[in-house]
């Protein structure tokens, strides 16, 4: 029978506790309505049809979501984003990781079969044009958090199963930018009540 180490979880080291720090834009509906807030709100309501036409369904979900002001939370199928490559790049460097740091401390012991809690800590992943127009549009970068066991067996062979955790503050931070335009006109949207910021979660299991 394996035995089971219980100090600090593998992989720990680098992550944060929390998903993400809290945002800076004003509070929802914190600020007067301008009359060019009208406009971006009207630019805003065309793009989800337009993306909708051009197959960015998460994109065209994300924002109607944002226009219908109501700030409840969106769950999304955390497997499809853990199939993008960047996405599951970014998962097997933490699984990799584990692997080697299991292997260290079975190999300081007394090499019987042995399970090692993991926990990647809360990181960020960038989402590219490049990797998914479609996603880019929907959350452009999220964080991810890895949570599970390492098994070694007597011979140093490993198992993992772990849990893929996502978490994203959907806003437009006041003074970022994207391709050079602006994300304050849009950031005004929630703190005018005009829209409303969300939160975006999911997650997916897998064994490797």
């Amino acid at each position: 029978m394996g035995q089971t180490d219980l100090t600090r979880p593998l992989g720990r080291d680098g992550g944060w506790a929390d998903a993400e720090p809290p945002c800076r834009n004003a509070a929802f509906a914190e600020l007067p309505v301008r009359p060019y807030d009208f406009l971006t709100l009207a630019l805003c309501r065309v793009l989800p049809p337009l993306w909708s036409l051009c197959r960015l369904r998460h994109a065209a979900g994300m924002m109607r979501h944002y226009l219908r002001a109501d700030g409840t939370p969106v769950r999304i199928d955390a497997e499809e984003l853990l199939a993008l490559p960047a996405v599951r790049a970014a998962a097997d460097e933490q699984l990799a990781r584990w692997r080697a740091e299991a292997l260290d401390r079975w190999r300081a012991g007394p090499r019987a079969p042995a399970a090692y809690p993991a926990d990647s800590g809360w990181r960020d992943v960038v989402i590219t044009r490049r990797v998914s127009a479609d996603w880019w549009l929907a959350l452009r970068c999220a964080e991810f958090r890895l949570t599970g066991t390492v098994r070694v067996d007597g011979d140093g062979a490993t198992a993992v199963d772990y849990r893929f955790a996502l978490h994203k503050g959907w806003n437009f931070d006041r003074g970022g930018s994207e391709l050079g335009i602006p994300f304050t006109p849009f950031a005004r949207l929630h703190e005018t009540g005009l829209a409303r910021e969300f939160t975006v979660t999911g997650e997916a299991f897998g064994h490797a």
